[in-house]
């Protein structure tokens, strides 16, 4: 009767773990919206740790198989080639549905990484954007012309290494068929607000320099000629101070 009854619950584990399998890792999951990926990490997680579960009560049924072996071999042997199968399936169950935990588990953390650059560049651009439009309206002085060029360049210094991971998780995700819908919206709003800022950035950029360059040209001219004006100056004061008839000086003072 006890071999009957080992063997029914072998039965039964074995017919377990069959619905797991079909349960867990045959069915054909499309995460195309966060809310279903994160579901689906969830249920993973729900999965392994029921899974291994199991193990308590497949120690017992080993157990219980080894001491009926002692006492009688014959039904012993029988239903330990038997759980020999059994303990095969169920590793290779606890192995299966822990790798794709792990790789749920990965995809998700894949996705948060994504939206964390994107909100770290989204607030670069944002900031980007704030400078541009500052160089609008700025007083004709050259103190000012110059603090907004080094204040425009020193934001179009950012590195580019938020960039790239925000294109290789992209890549990687789409690739697999996760969230790709969503995932290539949000890069094509991105990298289309990224072009036109950065192109108008630099455009001012450049118009800051040139104005730079033309205002420091009148400011060395102005100087030059206040400097020549005041040569000038003080040659007719002398001429003034020493009384010389304006017909005796030379061509230019008069």
């Amino acid at each position: 009767e006890k071999a009957v009854n080992l063997k029914k619950d072998l039965a039964e584990m074995q017919e377990w773990m069959t619905q797991a399998e079909e349960e867990y890792l045959e069915k054909d999951f499309e995460y195309k919206s966060p809310e279903e990926l994160e579901n689906a990490v969830e249920e993973m997680k729900r999965a392994k740790e029921d899974v291994l579960q199991k193990e308590v009560r497949v120690k017992i049924l080993k157990d219980n198989i080894k001491m009926l072996a002692t006492k009688v071999p014959s039904s012993g042997q029988d239903l330990a080639t038997e759980l020999n199968v059994v303990l095969e399936n169920y590793q290779l169950l606890c192995n299966r549905i822990r790798g794709k935990c792990h790789t749920l588990e990965e995809v998700w953390s894949c996705w948060i990484e994504l939206l964390h650059y994107l909100d770290l560049e989204t607030a670069w651009l944002n900031n980007l954007e704030e400078r541009v439009q500052m160089t609008g309206n700025l007083p004709d002085k050259l103190d000012a012309v110059n603090d907004a060029l080094e204040s425009l360049e020193s934001v179009l210094r950012h590195p580019a290494d938020n960039r790239t991971q925000i294109r290789e998780l992209g890549q990687t995700l789409i690739d697999g068929g996760i969230l790709d819908d969503i995932i290539s919206e949000k890069l094509e709003v991105f990298n289309a607000r990224y072009e036109e800022l950065s192109h108008l950035a630099v455009s001012r950029q450049i118009a800051l320099e040139q104005q730079l360059q033309t205002m420091r040209e009148t400011d060395h001219m102005l100087q030059v000629l206040q400097e020549s004006l005041g040569d000038l100056d003080r040659q007719l004061t002398s001429y003034l101070t020493d009384r010389i008839d304006a017909f005796q000086m030379p061509q230019e003072a008069q």
